[in-house]
């Protein structure tokens, strides 16, 4: 009789509550995607046709790649050209400060932040791409001109910026997994491809510091708020601007796929999904 009633039990609970779960099921992490045209991958087709059209957001960008192989809830508000600035406040009208996107309950945030604070990036290539035609790729015109300028506006300026963001992300998302991905190398160590890239030759190792500079400070700032750096300095060695085409990561600004120059194309974008997840251990 005892075995006839827990037959009989058991029936009820099936139908009053459905079978159970199978071992290990859960649901989908609640994942949120921050972070400029680096992490919108601008310029990279197709286009997302729910992101505003100023963003320049792409379908294959490293999160919705991460999202794909995770199974995640996506959450992506990247946008093109953002700054740490634009994480309090209104980018364009009508987009919402990113970290509007965040909750208690997120779970995995993901970002590229820091290249457009103060014009830095932007800046010295535009300037040190003019100063490599006026020499027609000979010398180092942009370092000569500019020095340190680029290095300690990162280090007296992106740095202190980037700590702040952090540690808002944190405090408006306490209990997700947070990361910053650093900014894959468009340059590589000497020589450059002045047909490419138009850095004079004694630019092309300025430019490369430059972006370490900027890489430490995104690596320092995560440090300093409890932050996962996922570092991409060893992983895209090779694959710079200036490598050919299946190898680079980054599009020059001639000769390239991408209308969005200096940027990640898609192959890029797996790539920088497949460090993050290797870093966070997701998989």
């Amino acid at each position: 009789m005892r075995r006839l009633a827990a037959c009989v039990l058991a029936v009820l609970a099936f139908l009053l509550f459905g079978a159970p779960s199978p071992a290990g099921a859960h649901s989908p992490i609640r994942y949120v995607a921050l972070g400029d045209s680096y992490s919108a991958a601008s310029g990279v087709l197709p286009p997302d046709p729910t992101a505003p059209p100023q963003c320049l957001r792409s379908t294959s960008n490293y999160p919705h790649v991460i999202a794909a192989a995770t199974g995640a809830q996506l959450t992506d508000v990247t946008c093109g050209g953002a700054d740490t600035g634009d994480y309090v406040a209104e980018q364009y009208p009508g987009v919402a400060p990113q970290l509007d996107a965040l909750a208690p309950d997120t779970q995995l945030v993901t970002m590229t932040i820091g290249g457009n604070d103060s014009g830095v990036f932007i800046n010295s290539i535009v300037q040190c791409g003019a100063a490599g035609l006026s020499t027609l790729g000979q010398g180092s015109p942009c370092k000569d001109r500019y020095g340190s300028s680029f290095e300690d506006t990162i280090r007296n300026v992106t740095y202190p910026s980037l700590v702040t963001t952090l540690r808002a992300v944190r405090a408006e998302a306490p209990r997700a997994r947070v990361a910053i991905l650093g900014y894959p190398w468009i340059m590589p160590r000497t020589g450059g491809c002045f047909d490419r890239m138009p850095v004079a030759e004694g630019d092309v190792p300025y430019l490369r510091s430059l972006q370490a500079t900027l890489n430490d400070a995104v690596r320092r700032a995560a440090a300093a708020t409890g932050v996962t750096y996922v570092d991409m300095n060893r992983v895209s060695e090779g694959h710079d601007a200036c490598a050919p085409i299946g190898v680079r990561w980054i599009e020059p600004v001639l000769q390239g796929t991408n209308p969005v120059i200096v940027h990640p194309n898609a192959l890029g974008e797996q790539e920088m999904a497949a460090q993050a997840m290797s870093v966070l251990r997701l998989r």
